[in-house]
């Protein structure tokens, strides 16, 4: 007979974060909008399954922007894009919808104001993700990555005065202030930013896994090997010394991982879907069910793109043109926006 534990507990905040919500709902209008192929550059967010889904409703992803056609729509990823990238989409693209995420492109700006006045900016991040590739070419003269494994090392600034450190958004919190304080041991007039860097729901997810930690004897993290926010999600975990595994669905569940384990702990990385969440707790089939652990609410909400909400404000004038008009009291697309979640936009979608 399998395993079976007694408890499950479900961290609270899970999932989709206001970003992820946001670039989804945005390639949705793109589906609905274009007539497919749409190109969309990098994964629009870091899910497997998500992607899937929007491949086969005519999708492209692309990790070379020259690889979308001449005057076909094109949307960037919520990873945030190259100022060369943007640049040579703009001309290519009929349609360019830059879908990155507003923290993301706050930490750009942060990147090219410092540059401006002379710092060396240290960027904390992973080596080769959409996101730090994106940030370091906003100003790669000035700019050092530096992984958190690894931290500082042997990065000598032109003036040890005038040295700043910024992070990749998904970062774990112990990951980030690691670096922070030898930096600020290294660099005593260290620039860092008065919010930090870290997203908000980066840093939510990992403090219920925390909490998680002292209550379970197994923490499974839903999310792709290629999210870094998920992987974020495991290494708190283990650092607490917890046995965790990411996976992507219910699927990859071993049935050893179950053997010993009493109560699991259940989370899922920024962009996976909950519907992969409530596959995880049929299949692990707690004996007595499952419990919520919630830590903090979340109210954040990012509108679309302001490129797409031309085109969606456009397109209702001209349904409503052909058809009736809408009764001045009803809420028109954009007005419904906060209402409508990535999950029923890809439903609509058909998945």
């Amino acid at each position: 007979m399998a395993a079976m534990p007694d408890r499950l507990i479900l961290a609270e905040p899970r999932g989709f974060c206001a970003g992820v919500e946001m670039a989804i709902k945005a390639l949705t209008w793109m589906v609905r909008i274009f007539e497919p192929p749409i190109y969309c550059y990098h994964q629009i967010v870091h899910n497997e399954w998500v992607v899937a889904a929007f491949e086969r409703v005519g999708v492209v992803f692309v990790d070379d922007i020259s690889q979308v056609p001449e005057g076909a729509p094109v949307m960037l990823s919520a990873h945030g894009s190259a100022p060369q990238v943007v640049e040579e989409a703009s001309r290519r693209a009929a349609v360019v919808i830059d879908a990155v995420c507003p923290l993301v492109t706050k930490v750009h700006h942060e990147v090219r104001r410092l540059a401006e006045r002379g710092y060396d900016i240290v960027y904390v991040g992973h080596r080769g993700h959409d996101e730090a590739v994106g940030t370091v070419a906003e100003a790669p003269h000035a700019i050092t990555l530096v992984e958190p494994e690894t931290g500082l090392g042997d990065f000598q600034p032109k003036d040890p005065d005038k040295v700043a450190l910024v992070a990749q958004t998904t970062l774990g919190m112990y990951e980030w202030e690691e670096v922070l304080r030898s930096a600020k041991e290294a660099f005593p007039g260290l620039w860092t930013a008065r919010k930090s860097d870290l997203c908000y729901a980066t840093t939510n997810r990992q403090s219920a896994v925390a909490k998680l930690a002292e209550l379970c004897d197994l923490i499974l993290v839903v999310g792709s090997d290629n999210s870094s926010n998920t992987q974020a999600l495991v290494r708190v975990a283990r650092e607490r010394g917890v046995e965790a595994h990411r996976i992507d669905s219910a699927a990859e569940i071993q049935p050893r991982w179950l053997e010993e384990a009493s109560v699991v702990g259940l989370t899922a990385g920024a962009s996976a879907p909950d519907h992969l969440v409530a596959e995880v707790i049929e299949r692990v089939a707690p004996r007595f069910g499952f419990e919520v652990l919630s830590v903090t609410s979340e109210g954040e909400y990012f509108p679309l793109p302001p490129q797409l909400r031309g085109f969606v404000t456009v397109l209702q004038a001209v349904v409503e043109a052909g058809l009736t008009a809408r009764p001045p009291t009803e809420p028109g697309w954009l007005d419904r926006d906060r209402e409508w979640t990535a999950a029923k936009a890809l439903e609509m979608i058909g998945t």
